[in-house]
This record gives structure tokens, C-alpha cells and sequence, in this order.
């Protein structure tokens, strides 16, 4: 098999990047009682310690057929319903959503050394908030939302540039967008969520909510898996 070369000039090797973690451990009786308060104290945490984008994650979803995509979206809302996005229902993730609920969301945080695993099901917000968040967008954001087809194919950027400028006119600064009928956001209610802790020779902490079902709704139990 022929080898590539990652960068050509100076031959940089992927296999010999080693980063060596000396963070504190995450032992279980350190562990809030249930993942959400869990999340917010370590995002409390990353975005304390400079962290761009902390709100930044991966979410990953399948389509029909089982065939994964993931992409890098902001995360909106939490609390102890789940994990909030907003997107447009058409696009990629929204269609495969639609086709198949089951998602993945990682927080990546590794400047710190940490990760965070979702993994759930996606179902839509309810219109009001959505129509809610959306006053909450700057007024270029909200233009965008209905100039992008989110995934579908454009001619040229001065295509995608014309339909803005063109909305930009329709709406100017100061009047009210009207909230697309395709745009809204996705609620991630989770199955399990992991919380990652790097540790030094690969030996990671690595410690999982996983949801209980009960007569009073559930609850959550803690397992620790190895790295």
C-alpha cells in the first residue's frame, strides 16, 4: 500500500503525534447525581479555561440505510430535558433525522483534556420555542436562515451571496424576520452520556450515565468502562 504523506513539505506522521495527559482523575464519588448537572459543571469548566466554542459538538446521525454523516453544530439549550440545536429540517442531518431519530453528540474539549459522549434520541422542539430562540438571532443570522437551503446544492457563491442581499432588502435591520417554516430546532433526549477524563499511558477515565427506566420516570446509573 502506498504511503501518503499528510503534509508533503514537512512529512508530518498522524501515528506519531502523542499528546500525554497529567489531568486529575474523575473518580465516581465525584460525579453529580445525574449527567446534566454533571455536564454543567464540566462546561462550566471549559468555558472558565478559555475554551473557543465550548457550546461546539459533533453531532453524528444515520440515514435509513444506516449510512453515518457527522458535522460540527452549537449547542443552544440543555437542562434535564435534553441537549438543544437548531438547523434547517431539510437539510442533511434534518432529513436523516426525520428517517431515523437515533443521534450521537461529542464535545470535544481537548484542550482540557476531556470529551463528553451523548447518545439519544432526537424529536422536534415545539414551534413557540423555536419561534423564541429565533428573536434571539442577530438579524444577519436570521436572513441566512431562509437564504440557505441547508445541503442542497448552489451554482456559485455569488448565487448564494444574491439571494441574501435580496432578503437583506425585503427585511431590513430593525423589521422582523418571520421564522422559516423549514428551520427549528431538535431536542436530544439521552440514553447514555459519557464523560471522558484523559489520563496518563492511554489509562483514561471513563465513567457512563446510562438511563434506568421506572414508574417515576427513571433515573440514571453509573458505570465505569475501560479506556
Amino acid at each position: 500500500m502506498r504511503h501518503v504523506d499528510v503534509d508533503t513539505e514537512d512529512s508530518l506522521d498522524p501515528a506519531a503525534m502523542r499528546a500525554h495527559y497529567r489531568a486529575a482523575g474523575l473518580p465516581e464519588d465525584s460525579l453529580a447525581a445525574d449527567p446534566f448537572e454533571q455536564f454543567g459543571r464540566w462546561f462550566r469548566q471549559a468555558a472558565e479555561s478559555g475554551l473557543h466554542e465550548p457550546n461546539a459538538m459533533v453531532v453524528s446521525t444515520a440515514d435509513a440505510e444506516g449510512r453515518p454523516s457527522s458535522r460540527t453544530v452549537l449547542l443552544k439549550h440543555v437542562d434535564e430535558r435534553g441537549f438543544v440545536f437548531y438547523t434547517n429540517y431539510g437539510s442533511r442531518k434534518g432529513r436523516e433525522l426525520a428517517a431515523n431519530p437515533h443521534v450521537s453528540l461529542l464535545f470535544p474539549w481537548h484542550p482540557v483534556a476531556r470529551q463528553v459522549i451523548v447518545a439519544g434520541t432526537a424529536e422536534r422542539t415545539g414551534r413557540d420555542e423555536t419561534v423564541a430562540y429565533f428573536r434571539t438571532r442577530p438579524h444577519g443570522s436570521q436572513l441566512g436562515a431562509w437564504a440557505s437551503e441547508q445541503s442542497s446544492a448552489v451554482a456559485s457563491r455569488a448565487e448564494l451571496d444574491r439571494m441574501y442581499a435580496e432578503l437583506a432588502d425585503r427585511y431590513p435591520e430593525g423589521e422582523q424576520v418571520p421564522v422559516p417554516p423549514e428551520w427549528g430546532g431538535f431536542r436530544v433526549r439521552p440514553r447514555t452520556v459519557e464523560f471522558w477524563q484523559g489520563r496518563e499511558n492511554r489509562l483514561h477515565d471513563r465513567l457512563r450515565y446510562v438511563r434506568t427506566e421506572g414508574a417515576a420516570g427513571g433515573g440514571w446509573t453509573v458505570e465505569r468502562l475501560c479506556p
